[in-house]
């Protein structure tokens, strides 16, 4: 434990933000509209998006003006700069309520209008993540659940991503409505046929501007969605599946994190779902010899997706590169490597 420590002060220093307020001339905006000053940064995010992105997508729209060189720098200015912020603001946005008292109105905003335009049908999201997810924990009811599959094996994957893909938004109004959350399981069916009846719509009126702006995104982001729900639950202890330490991974000081709210820590996630996200690092940090005790997967320098390409490659050398010794020992490659692919072996359900 004392060694543990020692790595936390000396050698493993996070980079990964602590903080974050609103600018003191909009400290007073902050506090009336929302409840807690620390997530002001989802709203930069959300006008930022309302005021670059969407009238970009009018632009494309208005008759006349689509042009595929347009639309690729649409698409390429869409998943650069706003899709994955979007995303995980809509993640802990579904955790804790961005907006209060008269303007608890606007916490409506990001999933069912801001979002189509980040590849999600409204409220479908949170259905998925706090209705179904959450409560399952990756294990055999969970419909993301990476359990039964063998992790570094990208048939497997694709088989992984098709289920989800072609019938996940079947099973999760049945799984929800078996569950008794009729509610969400109502709320989900609408929120998925209503993208699709807007989709639809939009592509009868210019078909090619729907595509690069709806259809494109929907189809890209459920397929990183499942590729980073791979990563984070690809190292498995088969002894101890419902633990959250080594049913999930923690990748740390890495741009994606600063970027996206510290999303790289999905164990801490996993133990408390509603924990603050400039919160995490500090809790990684408190809690390092619990992470070496329990056996926990950590990370430095990459990030899920890139966790995700290394295992469809089976390159457990460069994962073992970026693994983090918890106990701020030398690293012994041949070890890890062992450890590392006995996690991924398919787990009977």
């Amino acid at each position: 434990m004392a060694a543990c420590r020692a790595m936390t002060s000396e050698a493993l220093r996070i980079t990964d933000p602590t903080h974050a307020a609103a600018p003191s001339f909009l400290a007073r905006l902050g506090e009336a509209l929302i409840h807690d000053q620390r997530d002001f940064p989802f709203i930069t995010t959300m006008f930022t998006t309302s005021l670059v992105l969407m009238p970009f997508a009018l632009f494309l729209f208005w008759p006349g003006n689509f042009q595929w060189w347009i639309g690729a720098i649409y698409l390429a200015l869409a998943f650069a700069i706003f899709i994955p912020p979007c995303i995980l603001m809509l993640h802990n946005t579904s955790h804790r309520p961005l907006f209060k008292g008269a303007f608890r109105f606007m916490n409506g905003y990001v999933p069912r209008v801001l979002s189509p335009f980040f590849g999600q049908t409204p409220d479908t999201y949170f259905c998925h993540h706090l209705g179904m997810h959450h409560p399952e924990n990756n294990l055999k009811d969970d419909l993301s659940s990476t359990m039964k599959y063998e992790r570094d094996n990208a048939l497997h994957f694709l088989h992984y991503f098709g289920v989800f893909f072609f019938t996940g938004m079947v099973a999760l109004p049945r799984y929800l409505w078996r569950k008794g959350r009729k509610r969400l399981a109502m709320r989900a069916v609408v929120g998925e046929l209503t993208g699709y009846a807007v989709m639809g719509l939009l592509l009868y009126i210019n078909w090619r501007a729907a595509v690069v702006v709806f259809v494109i995104p929907f189809a890209m982001v459920r397929f990183l969605m499942m590729c980073g729900n791979w990563g984070q639950h690809a190292f498995i202890d088969a002894a101890r599946p419902e633990n959250p330490y080594v049913n999930s991974i923690t990748c740390i000081n890495v741009s994606y994190n600063r970027r996206c709210f510290n999303d790289g820590y999905h164990i801490g996630h996993h133990v408390k779902a509603n924990r603050h996200w400039t919160e995490m690092p500090g809790d990684f940090e408190a809690n390092i010899a619990r992470y070496h005790q329990e056996g926990a997967v950590v990370f430095a320098g990459i990030d899920f997706f890139i966790v995700w390409a290394l295992l469809m490659m089976r390159n457990y050398k460069a994962l073992a590169h970026f693994y983090v010794s918890l106990d701020g020992s030398p690293k012994d490659k041949d070890a890890i490597i062992a450890k590392l692919r006995e996690r991924t072996r398919p787990i009977a359900t």
